[in-house]
């Protein structure tokens, strides 16, 4: 009988966690992430995919265990130099859709840890905060395509 009750507990418990979790889920929404596979050597990766947001929020960091540091980094042109520099956050605005990509906005993956196979999964947690200061976490499991997968990186400066 306890162990009846115990089991309903638990899984009430467990329905009660998945829905907070689908709803705070929904807040930021991301699609068609990938990146690029490295070759051996290669100690830098770029990750991209599309944000979208039901309301205001700001992204301020981004972590994966494949690197020992992740930020999110813009491209700039500086006279005829294509030039690549942290941004300390990245506004998703409610209801519009955020893009990045290759020779924009990234997320740029540094030192990595090994290099990144085709076929394989990056996992990246993305950080942030919503304009009442909720802060947030969206996990995200990044697909690993081919090395001339979708274009090239338009000269990354490191």
């Amino acid at each position: 009988m306890f162990s009846s009750f115990l089991s309903r507990a638990g899984w009430s418990a467990l329905a009660l966690a998945c829905t907070l979790g689908t709803a705070w889920a929904q807040t930021l929404h991301v699609g068609d992430a990938w990146t690029r596979a490295t070759v051996p050597g290669q100690n830098a990766g770029s990750a991209f995919m599309t944000l979208q947001s039901d309301v205001d929020v700001t992204l301020t960091g981004v972590t994966s265990p494949v690197a020992e540091h992740a930020e999110i980094h813009t491209m700039e042109h500086d006279g005829d130099v294509m030039r690549m520099r942290a941004l300390p956050e990245l506004a998703v605005p409610a209801g519009k859709l955020v893009e990045l990509t290759p020779g924009g906005t990234h997320v740029m993956l540094m030192n990595l840890h090994e290099p990144l196979a085709e076929g394989s999964h990056v996992p990246l947690t993305l950080q942030g905060r919503t304009a009442e200061g909720k802060s947030i976490e969206q996990a995200v499991n990044v697909p690993v395509l081919g090395i001339a997968a979708r274009g090239t990186d338009h000269g990354h400066d490191h």
